[in-house]
């Protein structure tokens, strides 16, 4: 959040997402209190409210242009932790970062982890957040028990997949827009330590890579693949495959077993608060490309890693989203179902030949999807690239989004920055079973972004 400017009712905010890319400016409130949730929403504004977290959204999801914000943050108590069920009731604003901190301890982990800790509960709902073992536990909403929900006359629903199913379903993954979540129970995993038990290979191509995981991933809880964009014919899509369980104490060095839930992630380093434009262009990426492949080992079993080291790495640097420079950049993130594997395969030599290069690629395949008409993940495979914005850029992403709605496939909200209305009714066959419930539930549109202006949902 930038550029500040106090008013009686809030401060006046400068809002952007992750990306950086589109900032729009709001009144912000951030009540410590579910009664100052509610009398702002009931004091509505023309241009609507939002709720917003930790702002780890890539695009302008969290943001409403010339209306009402409510940071959520400081709604941040966890109420009720149950070992024995692993059943945590928790406020909306509470991070995953600080449930790791707190439930380690006890034996217990979130049930599913992007690639940051710096997530909010709420957050994590509204985008239906998926990570690494999608393909064996789906995504966040799967493990939400019940949520408490604000509504737009200013009432408090508690929904679940028993109990109001339509709107706790339109709610998971509904990027904020049916309702506030003021405070979710959700079932835990159980796990005897903070660290994983890591394989690590190469592949050397996008060939190699994709038989690699069809082969065998579900024998591993959490699998992904960084692979390599700068390379192109036999070597395109060269990849690092690191796959995992969570370790048992046993599995553990003895150093460790003394203490086998320590959980000391930190903050190493920051990016300077101005990077010049320019910085992260085809030279310096391909180069980072070339050292990251090369480091990796050919095969690597076994070895022992700390949750931050597997699952958040990038969380070591504090505000990295700085170093794309002043003009930000892009996560294009899609699916495409299996059985496409050509158009991957096409989307990958496009970006390949493109001269727009990404720092970070990802590729992974997904489990069944769930009930949410708005959720991301369906079975298949996702890849995401981090592409610094350029002059041109939209029209090679326009050519992947038609490949990719062609072949029956999405791109996620949550990293979304530029889609059209049309696009997103293509990709998401289900969107007005979605609009039906959120007319129903808010027919005023008091919940609005800029995202949900610009998709017209």
């Amino acid at each position: 959040m930038t550029g500040v400017q106090a008013t009686n009712d809030g401060v006046v905010r400068s809002l952007a997402g992750w990306g950086r890319t589109a900032p729009t400016t709001a009144r912000v409130l951030a009540p410590d209190q579910v009664d100052g949730v509610i009398a702002a929403v009931r004091g509505r504004t023309r241009r609507g409210v939002l709720a917003r977290g930790l702002g780890r959204s890539y695009g302008d999801a969290a943001q409403n242009a010339g209306g009402l914000v409510l940071d959520l943050r400081r709604l941040d108590t966890v109420h009720s932790v149950d070992p024995d069920t692993r059943m945590v009731d928790v406020d909306a604003g509470v991070s995953l970062d600080a449930l790791m901190r707190q439930l380690l301890p006890l034996g217990l982990f979130v049930p599913v982890t992007p690639g940051t800790r710096q997530v909010t509960v709420g957050g994590a709902i509204a985008a239906d957040i998926h990570g690494k073992n999608h393909h064996v536990a789906g995504s966040f909403g799967n493990h939400v028990e019940s949520l408490d929900l604000l509504c737009a006359d200013g009432t408090v629903r508690t929904v679940g997949p028993g109990q109001d199913p339509e709107l706790f379903w339109a709610t998971i993954g509904g990027m904020g827009l049916t309702g506030i979540v003021l405070r979710a129970r959700i079932r835990m995993s159980a796990v005897e330590t903070a660290y994983c038990v890591v394989d690590t290979e190469r592949a050397d191509n996008l060939d190699d890579l994709m038989t690699r995981l069809a082969a065998d991933d579900d024998r591993y809880t959490y699998s992904v693949a960084w692979f390599d964009t700068t390379t192109t014919g036999a070597r395109m899509g060269r990849a690092v495959l690191t796959r995992g369980w969570s370790a048992t104490r046993d599995q553990l060095p003895q150093r460790l077993r003394r203490a086998p839930f320590a959980f000391d992630a930190k903050e190493l380093v920051s990016a300077p608060p101005v990077v010049p434009n320019g910085l992260l262009n085809r030279f310096s990426i391909t180069a980072f490309n070339e050292l990251w492949f090369r480091k990796a080992p050919r095969e690597r079993r076994g070895e022992v890693q700390s949750i931050a080291q597997f699952f958040h790495p990038l969380d070591a640097v504090r505000d990295w989203n700085r170093v794309y420079g002043s003009r930000g950049f892009l996560q294009y993130q899609f699916v495409v179902p299996f059985g496409a594997e050509e158009t991957l395969r096409q989307c990958v030599e496009r970006l390949c030949a493109s001269p727009y290069v990404s720092f970070l690629n990802v590729l992974k395949r997904f489990g069944a999807g769930n009930p949410a008409p708005l959720s991301f993940p369906t079975p298949g495979w996702t890849l995401a690239v981090d592409i610094p914005v350029a002059d041109g850029l939209g029209r090679l992403l326009d050519e992947l989004d038609d490949q990719v709605a062609g072949a029956g496939g999405r791109l996620y909200l949550a990293k979304d920055s530029r889609l059209s209305p049309a696009m997103v009714r293509r990709m998401y066959p289900r969107l007005d079973e979605w609009l039906a419930v959120r007319r129903a539930v808010d027919p005023d549109g008091v919940f609005t972004s800029d995202l949900s202006r610009r998709l017209m949902l």
